[in-house]
């Protein structure tokens, strides 16, 4: 009979950890918001992975979701200490598809920033049972709790994150429709078409990270979102932004530009019975590495 591979050093942790990379992904960003710090997590765990004795695992699956959500929730202890000192509104590093994928999530920014107000355990609790079909008991083991209190994490944040969810979301095609004339109509400054464009109650949120000038603090109400973007329209020279791409921004329309100061932005829109009613503008450039150039973020969306 011949002798096992030696775990410690096979080629086979590579081969068996490859098919999984897009979901631990997928996982990671969802709990951290971070691109970078995702990527991070799951290569901390294909390390623990490779020195492992992966004879012993049965599930590979399942001992890697544990191994990343354990990291994450490391990571997240002191993610939230320095976002209580980030300059401004903190968004989540966008992440752009065409199309939401057949076995993606329907995670979107505005859902991404409900989960940021619970707890790392009700976060994790949420995401792992009712975004990637982790049973209770399973997530009690990563969580060290038991199946009961799991199945409490979540419903509270559940009782959180539903109340984000769009009662009359748009189609793909009035999505994009909305967000190409937003940029037409805040380009250009054209109060009209903005007036038309914005519902009563519309937010701007902007996310510069104290690195690129942005709203220290979210603006409320089309009046006052109106007169900024026409504001930031008349000190523009005309023609000085372009549109490099119209797409899904974390499971919202969206668009891809580049502004007078030669860098890119990304906006995404939530709307409400055909009226944007949230702007998400990231003008972070820490957050924009990954989309130069812009192109969707394999194993992420």
């Amino acid at each position: 009979m011949p002798r096992p591979p030696d775990p410690a050093t096979s080629d086979d942790a590579a081969a068996s950890f490859a098919p999984l990379r897009p979901r631990l992904l997928r996982v990671a960003y969802r709990m951290l918001g971070s691109i970078s710090e995702a990527e991070d997590v799951v290569q901390d765990a294909y390390l623990r992975w490779h020195r492992s004795d992966r004879r012993d695992v049965r599930d590979p699956a399942g001992f890697l979701t544990r191994t990343v959500t354990r990291l994450c929730l490391d990571v997240l202890k002191s993610a939230r200490q320095r976002r209580e000192t980030y300059v401004g509104p903190w968004l989540p590093e966008p992440i752009i598809a065409p199309e939401l994928e057949p076995d993606g999530d329907d995670i979107t920014l505005t859902l991404m920033l409900a989960l940021e107000r619970l707890s790392p355990l009700e976060r994790a609790a949420f995401l792992l049972h009712d975004v990637f079909g982790v049973g209770f008991d399973e997530i009690g083991t990563t969580l060290g709790r038991d199946a009961a209190a799991c199945r409490q994490l979540a419903a509270r944040a559940r009782a959180h994150v539903r109340a984000e969810r769009p009662r009359f979301p748009v189609s793909a095609e009035q999505g994009q429709a909305i967000a190409a004339a937003f940029f037409q109509a805040s380009r250009s400054g054209d109060l009209g078409a903005l007036t038309s464009l914005l519902a009563n109650e519309v937010v701007f949120v902007s996310d510069g990270g104290g690195k690129r000038p942005a709203a220290i603090n979210p603006v409320h109400g089309s009046d006052r979102v109106t007169r900024l973007l026409v504001g930031i329209a008349r000190k523009a020279p005309p023609g000085a932004s372009s549109l490099l791409a119209v797409q899904l921004i974390d499971g919202l329309p969206g668009f891809v530009s580049r502004e007078p100061d030669g860098l890119i932005q990304t906006t995404a829109l939530e709307m409400t019975d055909g009226r944007i009613v949230a702007i998400y503008v990231v003008r972070n450039p820490d957050k924009l590495r990954h989309l130069i150039p812009v192109q969707p973020s394999a194993g992420l969306h």
